[in-house]
């Protein structure tokens, strides 16, 4: 049914739930996976960085995590018999959404399998959803992923348990 599979990882628990469930649906329909890893600058930045620190200090390192984020995702896939692809974006102030929908495209992947946190209330009206605009503009069919709710019952904010 798919062929090739796109996964988006941003290194959280959820993100990983999402790669499980992904690498089923591979195994399944004998799909590609491809993974995406966008780098949200302003993210590792505290705007009072000299422009030249950036450039050769804090840019190579978050370039460097995000490539090893997906360097060691692929491995586990590939040691499990699956055939795996990787994409490193940089968002360039884009909506991380976005870049994802238009990944989904340019990859030619027919389905997007995305971990997501569950926010709500005021955490989901200030942070936004990314997961819930991607639903909304994907070309192509989302499946969303959720830790189990027992998991998210006895996770306390804050002390390493599921992000919020």
């Amino acid at each position: 049914m798919y062929s090739r599979i796109l996964v988006p990882l941003d290194g959280s628990p959820t993100a990983d739930l999402a790669l499980h469930h992904a690498a089923v649906l591979a195994r399944l329909n004998g799909a590609t996976i491809v993974l995406l890893h966008v780098i949200e600058e302003m993210k590792h930045s505290n705007g009072f960085e000299r422009p030249r620190i950036y450039i050769e200090e804090v840019r190579p390192g978050f370039l460097a995590a995000g490539q090893k984020l997906l360097d060691e995702a692929a491995l586990r896939l590939r040691q499990g018999g699956l055939v795996v692809e990787t994409v490193l974006l940089e968002s360039n102030g884009e909506r991380v959404s976005v870049l994802i929908a238009q990944q989904a495209l340019t990859t030619q992947c027919e389905l997007v399998v995305l971990g997501t946190h569950g926010r709500r209330g005021v955490d989901r009206l200030l942070m936004g959803s990314d997961a819930e605009q991607l639903a909304r503009i994907a070309p192509v069919p989302v499946m969303l992923v959720r830790q189990p709710q027992s998991v998210i019952a006895t996770a306390t904010p804050g002390q390493g348990g599921t992000p919020a």
